[in-house]
């Protein structure tokens, strides 16, 4: 059989099925490339029909590189091209099998699969973390790739070489599957706020479903979130809803990471105020993220990029969020103050951000003063049920992997929390180190290990699972009950780098991984950093069955344990929230920097903390712990002002080395004054700052300070002497009846802080005072 005939019958099962194919074309380069040309020809794809992914810019398609598979999004393709000669990066590979439409092909361009997974590329020297070197990485994602591609239906496989012989066809990828009975189409809502015209463009139940649900935004007040694998039709139902509420005159602001990835949205509103004859303008000619309803609609559905869109331009009545996943929490949020709103997002995409939504903004949501519906939609729209390109992707990128069931977990830790009055077994959980052999060894063990790190961190996504099975300096610590994963930790190996890579990286010079160093030397100035080695976590989850019963602690106790001999200090690096500063910090970690900006998937300033280990791991922590508390305060009141203020409370209770308060008498004595006549403060702020960091720092150690002050006291000392934001703005954000009331208080914190840290000086001046 020919390349041809393998192509064109690929092609003409994808078509009857209304599935996709998928055709894997081994050997040189440039053979393959040649090869995927002659194959789409033959299954009579125009070139104008098919794009490209990858690096070589010698063909005849559109070209997308793998680093920018994101612009895929929301697209569709009858043929797409990965190229995985140069480089395989996971993420690519996911993004474009959800490009390809129903009857399409992909065709992976491979090098020769015996060899492949000890082949190393570009992705792979990501993975090289120094000191160590690409030849380090491990091939395991490439060598359980290789075996699922020869093992799922769907998926031909032919040896081109190098191109002087004739293909050589391995599997022809036919499944000869049974006729399929077309489904009823879908059935139109009884009495529906939409036009009938609206649901007569739906293709499947879900679809009229999620429109139905859509219709909520007529009125404020409503959010609706609408969830689906990818080709489920999400996009088109929010565009059909957007052409029906513009149709009923309101302004419908649409947003997503790119206008390309929300173009299907704007598809299906055209098409809905085409069908009422009310579509304004010439559709050729204008602007195309903008639609205009004529003057008996008077509606509108327009695009704004998401950082403007969330500043809600000219007061739009509904705002829909297409891919919300993309986006980063903190975006998200500034959505919640619009009339009403709709978000759509993919489930097993960790489209962008990853699972930031649903891990994190779900919540918030649930939160709002919007009444919230939630819609699922499961049909396939593009390509029909039981797609065998989707289960293969599915299960080559643990897409849909998820932690242990509920029942089989619900008792582990139990010794840990005897307050649950749940029983259990202390010696049944057992702390386990698995290596990248036992994971790929075991497919069950490996779902449950990326599956917890799926369900519990939104910036999990595909190229983390080849970090897991093939980085060289990352491991694998976890809890098991009963066999069952419970609790997980993923570790990575940084610093002990050689004088030349510390020298370029205090230069101004970027090395891969190794975090904590980079930012202690490169930002922080401190060429030493990077000589003691540590252990950085780099993720750490636990079952959320299982949670509040200190698993997470045992398994970083247990950690420790294995490794207080082996690395100078233990670190992390996150999204600072209140929550998480305080389970760090019960952990032993200080914090030792605060980012200067948000972290663009989680929204948050990170907080970058230690844990040492050794004496050098001493001395790193105490040296930057000292940096840290001299400078957060002018940090505080220039980059970090907006920093919530129950973050830097935790932040500094987090610290472990107290600031010396260094005041002169003057100064004190400006101190007292303030307990009488808070307006003082603004003629010399800085004593006030240097006590309240002090005071702060103090008060997380546990001492006597810790009681001194109560939260909103806190959050006033942060708010004004921390961050100077203004009276009115204080006053206001902690809810004070007027401004007298708010500097009274901030008199009334300062006082127990005199007697805290003051000497009999000062109290008697306090005394001479009052």
């Amino acid at each position: 059989m020919t390349l041809g005939r393998v192509a064109a019958a690929l092609r003409e099962e994808a078509r009857a099925t209304d599935e996709r194919r998928l055709l894997v074309l081994t050997g040189d380069a440039t053979a393959t490339r040649e090869a995927a040309a002659d194959a789409l020809d033959a299954a009579d794809v125009d070139a104008p029909e098919v794009t490209y992914v990858g690096e070589s810019a010698d063909t005849p398609w559109e070209r997308v590189p793998q680093a920018r598979a994101g612009d895929l999004l929301g697209t569709t393709h009858a043929a797409l091209v990965l190229d995985c000669h140069e480089e395989c990066r996971p993420n690519a590979i996911g993004r474009a099998v959800g490009a390809v439409d129903g009857g399409g092909l992909l065709v992976l361009c491979v090098p020769p699969l015996g060899s492949w997974p000890e082949r190393r590329d570009a992705f792979d020297e990501t993975l090289a973390v120094p000191p160590f070197d690409v030849a380090d990485v491990a091939g395991n994602f490439r060598t359980r790739l290789v075996e699922l591609l020869r093992a799922h239906p769907g998926i031909a496989i032919v040896d081109v070489g190098d191109g002087t012989a004739d293909p050589s066809v391995e599997r022809d990828g036919l499944t000869d599957p049974a006729p399929r009975v077309p489904p009823d189409p879908p059935t139109a809502p009884e009495d529906p706020a939409f036009p009938v015209d609206v649901y007569d463009r739906c293709l499947t139940d879900d679809q009229v479903a999620a429109v139905e649900a859509l219709e909520a935004l007529d009125e404020p007040g409503n959010a609706v979130v609408v969830e689906a694998d990818r080709g489920r039709g999400k996009s088109s139902a929010a565009g059909l809803a957007a052409g029906a509420l513009a149709l009923g005159g309101r302004d419908v602001l649409v947003t997503a990471p790119q206008y390309r990835g929300a173009a299907e949205v704007f598809a299906r509103a055209r098409e809905v105020l085409a069908d009422a004859d009310a579509l304004a303008g010439d559709p050729d000619e204008d602007d195309p993220e903008r639609l205009e309803a004529t003057d008996d609609a008077g509606g509108r559905v327009r695009f704004e990029r998401p950082a403007t869109a969330a500043e809600l331009p000219d007061g739009p009545d509904a705002v829909v969020v297409d891919e919300a996943a993309a986006l980063p929490v903190r975006l998200l949020e500034r959505f919640l103050d619009t009339p009403a709103a709709a978000f759509t997002t993919t489930v097993h995409g960790y489209e962008g951000a990853g699972r930031g939504f649903s891990v994190r903004f779900r919540d918030r949501l649930y939160e709002s003063d919007l009444a919230v519906r939630d819609v699922s939609m499961t049909d396939p729209i593009r390509y029909a049920a039981g797609d065998p390109v989707e289960v293969w992707a599915f299960r080559a990128l643990l897409l849909d992997a998820g932690p242990a069931v509920d029942p089989l977990v619900a008792d582990a830790g139990a010794d840990t929390a005897a307050a649950t009055g749940t029983d259990g077994d202390p010696d049944s959980v057992a702390y386990r180190a698995f290596d990248a052999a036992d994971l790929v060894a075991d497919e069950h063990l490996l779902r449950e290990v990326f599956g917890l790190l799926v369900a519990a961190h939104y910036q999990t996504e595909p190229d983390d699972l080849a970090r897991l099975l093939d980085a060289p300096n990352v491991a694998v610590r976890a809890l098991t009950y009963e066999g069952h994963v419970v609790s997980v930790a993923l570790l990575a190996r940084e610093g002990a780098l050689p004088t030349d890579l510390r020298a370029h990286m205090y230069e101004g010079g970027r090395v891969r991984g190794n975090m904590i160093p980079d930012v202690l030397t490169s930002q922080l100035r401190d060429e030493r950093a990077a000589v003691p080695e540590g252990l950085r976590v780099l993720r750490i989850a636990t079952h959320h069955a299982v949670r509040s019963r200190g698993l997470g602690s045992r398994l970083l106790s247990e950690v420790r344990a294995e490794f207080a001999d082996d690395v100078d200090w233990l670190g992390t690096g996150y999204g600072a929230t209140p929550e998480l500063l305080r389970f760090w910090q019960g952990n032993g970690f200080s914090t030792v920097h605060l980012s200067t900006t948000r972290n663009e998937s989680s929204g948050e300033y990170s907080a970058v903390m230690l844990a040492p280990t050794s004496d050098a791991g001493r001395d790193l922590a105490e040296r930057h712990g000292r940096w840290f508390a001299d400078r957060v305060g002018a940090m505080l009141s220039d980059p970090l002002a907006d920093m919530d203020p129950d973050v830097v409370r935790a932040a500094l209770r987090s610290a472990d080395v107290a600031p010396a308060l260094d005041l002169s008498e003057w100064e004190w004595r400006l101190l007292v004054g303030m307990t009488g006549g808070a307006g003082i403060f603004d003629t010399s702020p800085r004593p006030l700052r240097r006590l309240t960091v002090r005071y702060l720092v103090d008060a997380g150690d546990g001492g006597d300070a810790e009681a001194l002050l109560n939260p909103r006291q806190e959050r006033l000392l942060v708010r004004k002497a921390l961050q100077t934001h203004t009276w009115e703005a204080v006053a206001d954000d902690l809810g004070f009846h007027s401004l007298g009331q708010c500097m009274r208080a901030l008199g009334e914190a300062v006082r127990p802080l005199l007697s805290r840290f003051g000497d009999a000086n000062v109290e008697a001046e306090l005394e001479r005072f009052e």
